[in-house]
């Protein structure tokens, strides 16, 4: 008897078969009469049994309908297998193929409805009792929607802005913090708040580009992640190696804090940049010239380990794409890529104190409080030592979930000096808190030397994204992650079970029929790829959050086509 995953091809064989005459030659081998031969091909049950599964074969078969789609279809078709195959069993002498037919038929019937679930390509694809109850926001990487929807994969509301809207947080009021994007590389970029509606209540637009993160404090302030360009004399005047300079100079990364005053802008009431943090070992004739292991809590401008990144033609050095804010702390995380580290620095001390790397609760100003991930960017390990790889979403667990207080980060696992075949995995670590700082021993590498808690699939080059994506604790101890290069967001639970996945399913502007796939948006380094059903960064929301209850959050459709 013939498998339930008869292969396109198999049945394309089997009803070519069928076509050109192969009952014929079962008949000639049939031990029966002549007569009782030719009584059996005129038969009018066993004729319509044959069409019947050769109509049957050829939906299986169709080259224009992906699984799903031909799954669908046959179970429609099965629908009225009972009546053929009933109608040609009742007669006295069935003939060998059409028992095969019969056997065959049902077969290919069955477990259509199982059958046509794995074939689900895109919404909502696992949904066990393990998961976590809640509401998921997703802004698509390359399309101007953000969805929100429920546990069943229904929206329950949806935004359109006009632009690309890469990147959206809930507010507890209810709007909308979001990234407006008008396409690749510098800005000018916008974060705006909306409303409900998609209204813009503020926004603020940075001159050379704000970029990948931002957050309203508890104060009401928002805190952005803002770019611009140190001239080539000015990074060579700070200490930057000059055979690593594109003409451009480099992008320089820097922290602001705005307290919003009416629609638009607002006053800058803080500010931090890596520049005031600069130790290099290349130009003994600068002032910030020293052996960087000696000096953790500064920066390396010369640390390079990725090959040059040139976006506008200026070498993209830090490539910050995540902050966090810690109000007990009233410290901050970031994550800056091409170290493949995070760092933690102190919120609390003011803009004028910051560069004297004196002042605020830590008594160091705004100098690195805490690095981990990868210990050479400081002079304390080699490629041995190092955890990170391109790493996003660096945050702390927040309060009351299992786990705060740790940071939690998604691991690319992207190495620009290693090997394929790369793999991504979630990183829980523990902070060695000490008071407002952090304890290290004399001469090593921060701890943890080891994370608490890790993510990787079964079979790790499973879940790999090289660029974006994210992690969240929920409070039943799952995970929510987002790989974001295929566009899937998922849970998993503390011991790696996935228990919800949900397959955004975009592509681009255009939503995707029921078994479809989305396209490939780029060909990234080592044949890997982003899609364009990409999706940043999603967020979990409790159904009692208070920025959802302005909502009706009545399910509607799927974002998927099922027609």
């Amino acid at each position: 008897m013939l498998k339930p995953a008869l292969t396109a091809a198999a049945i394309a064989i089997v009803a070519a078969l069928l076509c050109s005459g192969w009952h014929s030659q079962a008949h000639a081998d049939s031990p029966t009469s002549a007569a009782t031969r030719a009584s059996q091909s005129t038969d009018a049950s066993s004729q319509s049994l044959r069409r019947y599964t050769l109509q049957l074969l050829r939906i299986l078969s169709a080259p224009d309908a992906n699984q799903w789609e031909r799954y669908r279809q046959a179970i429609a078709h099965c629908a009225a297998a009972p009546t053929h195959l009933d109608e040609v069993d009742a007669g006295s002498d069935v003939s060998p193929l059409d028992s095969t037919l019969i056997a065959l038929t049902y077969e290919l019937c069955s477990d259509l409805d199982q059958r046509l679930d794995d074939a689900r390509t895109v919404g909502l694809l696992v949904n066990e009792p393990e998961s976590m109850n809640g509401y998921v926001l997703i802004p698509g990487r390359f399309s101007n929607r953000i969805d929100l929807i429920d546990h069943l994969g229904r929206i329950v509301h949806e935004w359109n802005l006009g632009n690309w809207a890469p990147h959206a947080k809930l507010l507890d009021n209810g709007n909308l913090l979001v990234e407006l994007r008008s396409g690749r590389g510098l800005g000018p970029d916008r974060v705006v708040e909306v409303d409900p509606d998609g209204n813009i209540v503020w926004k603020y637009t940075h001159a050379e580009g704000l970029h990948h993160d931002f957050l309203k404090m508890p104060n009401g302030n928002m805190l952005m992640l803002a770019r611009s360009v140190k001239t080539l004399e000015e990074a060579i005047a700070a200490g930057m190696n000059p055979d690593i300079l594109p003409p451009g100079g480099v992008l320089h990364d820097h922290l602001i804090e705005m307290r919003p005053t009416g629609s638009e802008g607002g006053e800058i009431v803080w500010e931090w940049s890596t520049w005031d943090y600069l130790v290099q070992d290349f130009d003994a004739s600068k002032e910030n010239y020293g052996n960087p292991s000696e000096h953790p809590e500064l920066v390396d401008i010369n640390y390079l380990t990725t090959p040059e990144l040139r976006v506008n033609n200026a070498l993209n050095w830090q490539h910050t794409n995540a902050l966090d804010y810690n109000p007990d702390l009233d410290q901050i995380a970031l994550s800056p890529r091409q170290f493949s580290e995070l760092w933690i620095i102190d919120h609390s001390a003011s803009t004028e104190e910051a560069p004297t790397r004196k002042g605020g609760n830590s008594g160091k100003g705004g100098a690195l409080l805490y690095r981990w991930g990868n210990p050479r960017a400081y002079g304390h390990g080699t490629v041995a030592d190092q955890r990170l790889f391109w790493q996003h979403h660096t945050h702390w667990i927040a309060p009351g979930l299992p786990g705060a207080g740790n940071i939690l980060v998604f691991n690319n696992g992207y190495e620009s000096d290693g090997e394929p075949p790369y793999y991504s995995s979630i990183e829980e670590i523990v902070l060695p808190v000490d008071g407002y700082g952090y304890r290290r021993e004399p001469g090593a590498p921060y701890p943890p030397a080891e994370p608490i808690w890790t993510y990787t699939a079964e079979t790790p080059t499973d879940f790999y994204s090289r660029l974006m994506s994210g992690a969240q604790r929920l409070p039943n101890g799952n995970t929510l992650i987002c790989e974001a290069a295929t566009g899937s967001v998922f849970q998993v639970t503390q011991d790696g079970k996935t228990v919800w996945k949900y397959v955004y399913p975009m592509s681009g502007y255009t939503p995707l029929k029921q078994g479809a796939e989305a396209s490939i948006r780029y060909w990234l380094s080592m044949g890997d790829t982003l899609l364009d059903n990409a999706v940043y960064r999603a967020y979990w929301y409790a159904p009692d959050h208070p920025g959802l209850q302005k909502y009706d959050l009545t399910p509607g459709d799927t974002i998927e086509l099922y027609e």
